[in-house]
């Protein structure tokens, strides 16, 4: 078979394209539709998934800090892009690339309104976020008027959006939690927008927040996870696909005898004969040393394969006994036949830390 590279990993855009409308089909025909490329989108291609769902008219781009955003506006990328973490050394970068931060403290929002007056900005587009009880980012409550005081001061900045984090949308059985991060962001929209004067767009639900809590859609919703191919509930899996699948092939098969052992500090012994499959991939292409051992594995020829031994910087190995296989057939690390989320569980993590710590090193091959 004929393969591009030894490693790879395939992102299909069409797999994309059906997640971006199955979501969209959840929401009401004017919300808005954000879509969260934050870590090149979430292990893929940033770039690549940017211009796909630009294709499709999303409304809006996200990612986590100025440097992401910065590249995307490299890339052609013209939607907005707002910075969910910005950091008050980047915020000139923030302005020449056209971008827009997600203001969580005053710290941030007084550098930013400094620097936006030192390039003469008027009504500069800013995201205000408050914390409604996850308790990572954003104003809290108590202080609402005391940020719209700070924009009846000035026409420098103006507020596109207010935003708030679903912490456990998810679980349902935190619904009552949930509910009461809703009731609490709507409560402080009212205070604000008394003394804002103006109504910002509105936005509080994740992927999970747009499958379990509709009635929270308010003008706008973020997707990350959902776009490719997952959610936290697997009912809710149905109509999504995940849009890449990680493959590598099989360098070398050894006949291993009885009691022999494999790889660094004799990581597996053979207890019997075992055919071990060599792959080229390892923990610096993102596989950690946590799936060694058995706790994970590879599909060979629709089979799964244990990995054996401790996983190496560049190598695998893989217990093919019994799997008809030979050097030179690919290997599936995840996608068709073993999703992402399906391997992380064996290794006790979850599918987001799997997929977006594919290494940079694994070249990126679009789907025709």
């Amino acid at each position: 078979m004929n393969r591009p590279f030894p490693t790879f990993l395939e992102i299909d855009l069409n797999a994309l394209e059906a997640n971006f409308l199955h979501l969209k089909e959840k929401l009401a025909p004017k919300t808005k539709f954000l879509a969260v490329i934050k870590a090149f989108a979430y292990g893929s291609a940033a770039a690549v998934v940017a211009e796909k769902l630009e294709s499709l008219n999303v409304d809006y781009f996200a990612v986590a800090y100025t440097q992401e955003g910065a590249a995307l506006r490299k890339a052609g990328v013209k939607k907005p892009i707002m910075i969910l973490h910005p950091q008050v050394q980047c915020l000139e970068q923030i302005i020449d690339h056209c971008l827009e931060p997600c203001i969580y403290n005053f710290e941030v929002l007084k550098a930013f309104l400094a620097e936006a007056q030192l390039k003469k900005q008027r009504k500069y587009p800013v995201h205000i976020k408050f914390n409604t009880g996850l308790n990572r980012l954003g104003f809290q409550d108590d202080q609402a008027q005391a940020v719209a005081k700070v924009f009846d001061r000035q026409d420098v900045l103006y507020i596109t959006s207010l935003l708030s984090h679903l912490a456990a949308s998810e679980d349902p059985e935190e619904k009552e939690f949930t509910i009461n991060q809703v009731r609490k962001f709507e409560s402080i929209n009212d205070q604000f927008i008394a003394s804002l004067g103006y109504q910002p767009i509105r936005h509080l639900c994740n992927t999970s927040g747009i499958l379990n809590y509709p009635e929270a859609h308010f003008d706008m919703v973020r997707s990350g996870i959902g776009l490719y191919g997952f959610s936290n509930d697997p009912e809710k899996h149905a109509g999504l696909k995940p849009i890449a699948s990680l493959k590598t092939h099989i360098s070398q098969i050894h006949h291993v005898p009885s009691g022999e052992s494999v790889g660094y500090n004799r990581g597996h012994v053979c207890t019997e004969a075992q055919s071990i499959a060599v792959v080229p991939i390892g923990h610096a292409d993102g596989i950690g040393r946590q799936y060694g051992k058995g706790k994970g594995q590879m599909m060979v020829n629709g089979q799964k394969a244990p990995i054996v031994g401790n996983v190496c910087m560049d190598m695998i190995m893989l217990d093919v006994t019994g799997i008809a296989c030979s050097e030179g057939d690919l290997v599936e690390v995840f996608g068709q036949h073993q999703t992402a989320e399906e391997l992380a569980e064996g290794a006790g993590t979850i599918s987001y830390e799997l997929i977006t710590g594919v290494s940079s090193r694994v070249p990126r091959v679009v789907l025709p």
